[in-house]
């Protein structure tokens, strides 16, 4: 384990005093296996409780903890220092509203999740046991499950800086999970919301979420599915 001497910048914002956000810089020491969360709590532990940010599980399973870091859209805990080197810059995410620091107010992109159905639909009584369904017909959507509303994707969009209204990336992504399962009876009324200005046609394939998923999901390709079956009027492809 190898000791370094970090030099973080935090893009900070209190809207009690603060007219406008503004940097502030720590030096840090941390060891290069140290999570970029783990050198946050430094700062906020031993130089500055002021400091605000949101986290939780620090595994990369709940997705609280997104965030800038040297530019990029990323989970805090799945960064290590040795990654991204000694100089290191943070930011709240983009594209949505600032409450203080590095937490953002998640209502606008939970608002649009719920728009797209995001639960199983199927009016059939349900069987004593369990739906079953083929490991193909599984393996069909399996990539879209992974998904944990951390709206890394979402908000490394550009057509979602540009209009807000955009669905964008991850609400997609749940319906494609929903769409493409061979159990789920709710497909029309899905994709007549996804077929809209401000549905999956704002996609200009900037594949900008796919390398911002800290989930490795190839988002791009989960929204051209999407537009197919739209298109197609099936999802048998």
């Amino acid at each position: 384990m190898t000791m370094l001497q970090l030099n973080v910048k935090i893009l900070r914002f209190n809207p009690e005093v603060d007219k406008k956000p503004h940097w502030k810089e720590y030096k840090v020491e941390a060891p290069d296996n140290a999570q970029v969360l783990d050198v946050l709590h430094l700062i906020k532990w031993y130089q500055d409780g002021t400091l605000t940010l949101r986290r939780s599980c620090a595994h990369g399973v709940c997705g609280s903890d997104a965030m800038v870091i040297n530019g990029r859209n990323r989970l805090a805990c799945k960064t290590l220092v040795h990654d991204v080197g000694t100089k290191i810059t943070v930011e709240p995410i983009r594209g949505l509203p600032v409450i203080k620091d590095l937490v953002v107010d998640m209502e606008p992109f939970f608002a649009h999740y719920r728009e797209v159905l995001p639960w199983f639909i199927n009016p059939d009584a349900p069987p004593l046991r369990e739906r079953l369904q083929s490991p193909e017909d599984r393996e069909r959507f399996d990539d879209t499950t992974k998904c944990i509303l951390c709206a890394c994707c979402t908000t490394s969009c550009p057509s979602f800086w540009a209009n807000g209204r955009y669905v964008g990336p991850a609400a997609i992504v749940q319906a494609h999970r929903f769409i493409f399962d061979s159990r789920d009876e709710g497909n029309d009324e899905r994709l007549q919301l996804l077929d809209q200005r401000f549905g999956v046609w704002s996609c200009r394939t900037a594949f900008n979420c796919v390398e911002a998923c800290p989930r490795d999901i190839n988002v791009t390709k989960a929204i051209g599915e999407v537009k197919k079956a739209l298109l197609f009027g099936t999802t048998d492809f």
